[in-house]
């Protein structure tokens, strides 16, 4: 378009509803109207989308657009200041609302815990594994004063037998109880308590 009274024309037909109209005046507007966008943003991403908005009003509004001097640039090039103006804004208050969240934790790797639980059941396994290689006369002492918390005065009654009796038994069952715990998984720890057995 070389004169101005074509455009007031083309844009005569825009607000008839004229897509083709339409295409012709963005053809012509769109390097400016881009241009002034790159201008007023902070990147060609936000020039991109403001361009784009402001094209998308102009045919959206096209009955209230302005035609100044047999043309629309004007109006577009106000309309991409303001479009880049309210986008800079949100832009900043998205920016003020992110600074004042609190940052989350980062939440702990599971894998050391499932690995722990991992450890525990084959430590478990092998624990009742190996209590279940003890004589009954092992697994009745520890039964009772580890197992089940009695006192060796409590065991002493039950099995019938005097109280140095059972603490020398309990001495030498959790010995045998660690030996084979460690014979069946070489890896595991002597246990200071066996309710893992339970």
């Amino acid at each position: 378009m070389n004169e101005a009274t074509d455009e007031k024309a083309v844009w005569e037909r825009v607000r008839r509803g004229d897509a083709d109209a339409f295409g012709v005046v963005f053809d012509e507007h769109y390097g400016r109207v881009y241009g002034h966008a790159l201008r007023m943003s902070e990147s060609t991403h936000d020039a991109e989308d403001t361009t784009a908005i402001v094209f998308l009003e102009a045919w959206r509004r096209r009955e209230a657009v302005r035609v100044v001097n047999g043309s629309v640039l004007a109006w577009l090039l106000v309309t991409a200041t303001n479009v880049a103006r309210n986008g800079r804004r949100s832009a900043q208050r998205k920016r003020v609302l992110l600074s004042k969240l609190v940052p989350s934790e980062s939440s702990p790797d599971p894998a050391t815990e499932i690995l722990e639980r991992l450890d525990r059941t084959a430590q478990d396994a092998s624990l009742r594994a190996a209590f279940r290689r003890l004589s009954v006369a092992d697994q009745r002492v520890l039964g009772l004063c580890v197992i089940n918390d009695f006192s060796l005065t409590a065991a002493a009654e039950v099995l019938g037998v005097p109280v140095g009796t059972v603490k020398s038994r309990l001495s030498r069952a959790k010995a045998r109880l660690a030996k084979a715990a460690a014979e069946i998984n070489p890896h595991i720890s002597t246990p200071t308590s066996l309710g893992e057995v339970k």
